[in-house]
């Protein structure tokens, strides 16, 4: 094949290494803001030319043949240092410019992360934020997210991470609902109540509390099994049925902050410390790679900032 020939499929080999690094037709499309059928046609226009088959489909997967990894492998390098070459040429112009696609929780993203967008926004005109909303732990490179926040307490060692603050569980419930049925004293009064919980496969829950230091304190921890008339698998939905006096809910701080700031809601047993219900970290996560776009440091760097206090409970 002539020179010439070779420089005209030089986009359809980048397509085929973005397709290997995203594992799916759908994902690679996705990534580079192409439709799935643009993208098939590309890597078949390539099988063409190289007289081989680069990609084997089925309806439910796709595989590279070994001609297509070794295509892969010998081309993906060069194409790697053209991007890194290329974000660093557009640095140099001063402007910041790009998409950021984001994944995250969906109760911390709609209280905590959408909230604190405007501000990063306005100060980076030529920047997008592509923001997808799941409690579904998504692949980040497979699903072409350049960014994930992940409320856990452990992340893959394939990804760089960088702890954006703490978090801790709470107990909530209205006044109202307080002066209705009393306010408990200790755990196992919990029991007597109407609880707010995630439900598991016995129906009810089991929350785990230990008390705080500087009082005299219970040796080891104390379970109690609640029951009530409500229980949801996302803790914006409890803390909203919490808000209709439905009961006590138990759920994250960054979902409590801004209804106990307003008054609406209330820290029940503020000398127990909830136990093992939510991951006790907010990390801010990104697959491994060589040169990191300018856009994603400098959104890392704002989330890291703007996170730093965590979310305090008590009103500023």
């Amino acid at each position: 094949m002539d020179m010439q020939k070779v420089e005209g499929l030089w986009v359809h080999l980048h397509w085929l290494s973005v397709l290997a690094e995203q594992g799916s037709y759908t994902a690679a499309a996705a990534r580079l803001g192409v439709s799935k059928a643009a993208m098939s046609q590309r890597i078949a226009e390539l099988e063409r030319a190289a007289g081989i088959a680069l990609v084997q489909r089925t309806t439910r997967s796709m595989r590279f043949t070994e001609a297509g990894q070794r295509l892969v492998e010998t081309t993906r390098a060069q194409y790697d240092q053209i991007a890194t070459s290329f974000s660093a040429v557009q640095e140099m112009a001063g402007v910041v410019r790009g998409l950021i696609r984001v994944t995250a929780p969906v109760a911390f993203g709609r209280q905590q992360l959408v909230p604190r967008m405007p501000l990063f926004l306005q100060a980076n005109r030529q920047v997008k934020v592509q923001l997808d909303l799941s409690d579904q732990l998504s692949s980040i490179a497979t699903e072409g997210f350049d960014l994930a926040i992940r409320h856990s307490a452990q992340i893959p060692e394939t990804h760089v991470a960088w702890k954006l603050c703490e978090t801790r569980s709470v107990i909530i419930a209205t006044r109202a609902y307080l002066k209705r049925q009393g306010r408990p004293a200790e755990p196992a009064d919990l029991a007597s109540h109407d609880c707010l919980f995630y439900p598991r496969a016995s129906g009810s829950g089991i929350w785990t509390f230990e008390q705080k230091s500087g009082r005299k304190a219970q040796a080891g921890p104390v379970s109690v099994t609640v029951n009530g008339p409500f229980a949801a698998n996302n803790s914006e939905s409890l803390r909203d049925a919490a808000l209709d006096d439905l009961g006590i809910a138990l759920v994250p701080d960054f979902t409590a902050q801004q209804a106990v700031h307003s008054g609406k809601l209330e820290v029940v047993l503020p000398d127990w410390r909830p136990m093992g219900a939510f991951a006790e970290q907010l990390y801010v996560v990104r697959p491994y790679a060589p040169h990191v776009p300018r856009a994603v440091a400098l959104f890392i760097a704002h989330l890291r900032e703007t996170f730093a206090e965590g979310f305090p409970l008590q009103r500023p």
